[in-house]
């Protein structure tokens, strides 16, 4: 479900996990530049946006998340992070070119991201979501 990321930020390095509410993603602009913003909600912090990080791509065209004004947004990652049915951690490389789909949410003046994520289509995949990852 992509609990980790790793991407570089203004020539640094950095290698983040959900549960670390500081957490933050990058988000590319329309401009071609990109900002962070904070990586979901946690039941600890403040706000009304939904609790977790992640949005599955059939409740956003189900439409509940209409009522956050929903952005779709690419995150420009160069790994994410997926824990097997052991609990041992593996960090998958993206590819040049290649991006996390993520949706920016909005209530008044909080704003924050969420990894959208889709049903596998692998057989024998261990987990029931998977980062949304798109080329272009």
């Amino acid at each position: 479900m992509c609990g980790g990321v790793y991407y570089s930020w203004e020539g640094q390095d950095f290698r983040l996990y959900f549960p670390n509410p500081k957490a933050c993603l990058p988000v590319k602009t329309r401009d071609g530049s990109s900002i962070l913003l904070p990586w979901g909600r946690r039941k600890e912090q403040a706000g009304k946006l939904p609790l977790g990080g992640w949005a599955r791509l059939d409740s956003i065209y189900a439409g509940r998340w209409d009522r956050w004004f929903p952005v779709p947004v690419k995150l420009p990652l160069q790994q994410f992070m997926e824990k097997d049915i052991e609990g041992n951690s593996h960090w998958f490389d993206l590819t040049r070119g290649q991006y996390i789909q993520g949706l920016v949410a909005r209530d008044k003046h909080e704003q924050r991201v969420y990894v959208v994520t889709i049903t596998p289509e692998l057989d024998d995949a261990v987990h029931d979501r998977w980062p949304r990852i798109l080329s272009g």
